[in-house]
């Protein structure tokens, strides 16, 4: 079975609400909320793969020092299995903003359960609830 390693990030605001962001339509789990982040390219850590997928979906800028690693999750889908870091981020500079035209929702960690995210997503919820 393929692995395939997925990056993302928890984005904390001053107020201690995580930004998620929803699948758009014509992607798998469309519809469904996610933390930001995407695929890890050949040659390229966890890290720099979130610096740049923020970047490209969010046009926020941040660094390797404000992303700290939190938990992962480990899901077998169907076709692949997932393995995906799960960081946590305090400190970016821009607003961030759907440039993907996804929808993005600041919610307080204790109500993330509220929205439906992918398998893989769900089982990281505890450790930010805990957290923050």
């Amino acid at each position: 079975m393929k692995l395939v390693l997925v990056s993302a990030c928890a984005i904390v605001d001053a107020d201690n609400r995580v930004l998620i962001c929803q699948r758009p339509v014509g992607k798998a789990l469309a519809g469904l909320w996610e933390f930001p982040g995407g695929k890890v390219e050949n040659g390229e850590t966890p890290e720099d793969c979130l610096i740049r997928e923020l970047d490209e979906e969010l046009g926020i800028t941040t660094w390797k020092s404000c992303l700290a690693p939190l938990t992962f999750a480990s899901h077998c889908y169907d076709d692949f299995h997932l393995l995906m870091p799960l960081f946590i981020c305090r400190k970016w500079e821009g607003i961030p903003s759907a440039r993907e035209s996804q929808q993005m929702k600041w919610v307080p960690a204790n109500q993330l359960r509220d929205y439906e995210m992918p398998p893989a997503d769900a089982p990281l919820i505890p450790a930010l609830i805990d957290l923050l």
